[in-house]
């Protein structure tokens, strides 16, 4: 079940996660550039709104056509798109986020049907009239018939979310969201359920709370500041080179497997995340944009103007409550110091890769290895980072000439040999490429695997 929450997660995630730049921008001539903004300009900020409503939703939809059938299904995707925007007084990303992938699915069946049934010398003529009849009778059931039952849930959905608003309740989303991202879920959740709701809610307000909800590097900075102090062991050593990694670097994942050693923590990272959105809200705060990633830097740079005093003291208390949660749960659990157990695994690995197998591991392969993919949720934040500590390990073995590239777990290239991914994401690495090695880690910044397996490549 996990998994599969994980993978329609990433899926909706997916659509919008490559398109983050075009957020950013209208983001920063959101904020500049609106009558509220650092610098009114009534000609550049008559950009927000069709960007809104037109250039994200198209983006959105291409990209989730793109992910169901290449460039053919993005281009149908996008242009079933128009339907939901011209027939909605609302920006459409949830109805983007259902066309697009429909619309590709639908081009795709009848590519299909007719393979090998076309006429040679007319296969361009069938494959552009179909795209373009199919995707014109797909436009207007999604004026007529998508759009209208979209801005209905859309509703629905406001007065659910406005519920929470009005009643200072918002704060109880933390128990929902903390855990979901220690399951690897923060994209999806952030990216797939907060960003449509919240760029809706900047159209009418200049600024939303709900890019905050997930992207306050609060918490995580609450739990590794409690390692620093009470942690044990290689989980204490490793948690101040954490803490730039994730408050600055933005890469929350990075603190996931200090809360997986300790599930208790999870009381630490809710009751933070609750403190900082009370205070977001006390305060009226909102960001114009995504903060993608969560970097404190991000965030201040969303920021609207006179927001910066009411975002840092989320920020802050935030990191204050799971501070302080935590670190009685450190001393008196003794439950902190597991990381260290991953050196005794390391014997266990240097075995399996000699021939004495399990089945959670597979051996390295004899033939020379030629590409390694260190894969992760997005394939943009801890897979970027850790290909990046693995390709300077591997240089100084001499083993330069090994490519190493990070990806996103679902989509793992079909010629990588060895899989480097969390143990959380280990089924659906598999799934996405079954047939390399994987590599399980529990923490980015400490994995002993990755010296196993730069010894394991010498014994080869």
């Amino acid at each position: 079940m996990k998994e599969k929450v994980q993978v329609f997660g990433r899926f909706l995630s997916g659509m919008v996660m490559p398109n983050i730049g075009a957020f950013i921008a209208w983001g920063l001539i959101t904020a500049l550039f609106i009558p509220t903004g650092w610098y009114p300009n009534e000609a550049i900020g008559a950009l927000v709104s069709p960007m809104a409503s037109m250039l994200l939703p198209l983006l959105i939809a291409y990209t989730g056509g793109t992910v169901v059938y290449g460039q053919r299904g993005g281009v149908i995707g996008a242009i079933t798109a128009m339907g939901v925007i011209v027939g909605s007084s609302v920006p459409m990303f949830m109805g983007a986020m259902i066309v697009g992938p429909v619309s590709a699915w639908v081009i795709k069946q009848f590519d299909r049907k007719i393979e090998g049934k076309v006429p040679a010398g007319f296969e361009m003529l069938v494959n552009n009239f179909s795209l373009g009849i199919i995707g014109a009778i797909l436009t207007v059931i999604a004026l007529k018939g998508v759009a209208p039952f979209v801005e209905v849930m859309n509703r629905v959905m406001e007065s659910g979310v406005g519920f929470f608003v009005d009643h200072k309740l918002l704060p109880l989303a933390s128990v929902f969201i903390e855990p979901a991202k220690i399951l690897f879920l923060n994209n999806a959740v952030n990216h797939g359920i907060l960003s449509p709701m919240g760029i809706q809610q900047v159209e009418e307000m200049g600024k939303s709370i709900f890019f905050l909800l997930e992207a306050n590097p609060g918490p995580g900075l609450g739990i590794l500041l409690a390692y620093c102090i009470a942690g044990k062991g290689s989980a204490k050593s490793s948690a101040p080179g954490a803490i730039i990694i994730h408050f600055l670097g933005g890469i929350h994942e990075i603190y996931f497997p200090y809360i997986l050693m300790n599930p208790l923590l999870l009381l630490a990272v809710i009751s933070g995340g609750a403190s900082g959105i009370f205070v977001f809200q006390l305060l009226g705060v909102g960001l114009t944009s995504p903060a993608s990633p969560g970097s404190i830097l991000a965030v201040l740079a969303m920021t609207p103007r006179g927001g910066y005093f009411g975002t840092l003291a989320g920020v802050t208390v935030a990191a204050a409550v799971s501070f302080l949660v935590a670190l009685p749960l450190l001393r008196f659990t003794g439950k902190n110091g597991d990381l260290d157990e991953s050196k005794d695994k390391v014997k266990k690995m240097k075995q399996e890769s000699k021939g004495n197998q399990t089945a959670e591991k597979k051996t390295v392969s004899e033939s020379p290895v030629k590409k390694i993919v260190f894969a992760c949720d997005a394939g943009m934040g801890s897979s970027a980072m850790g290909a990046t500590v693995l390709k300077k390990k591997l240089a100084a073995a001499g083993f330069g000439d090994i490519e190493v590239v990070h990806s996103p777990v679902s989509s793992i290239p079909l010629d990588a040999q060895i899989v480097v991914t969390h143990k959380e994401l280990k089924e659906r690495a598999a799934h996405s490429n079954p047939e390399a090695e994987l590599v399980l880690i529990t923490n980015f910044m400490a994995a002993p695997e990755y010296d196993q397996l730069v010894e394991t490549l010498k014994g080869n």
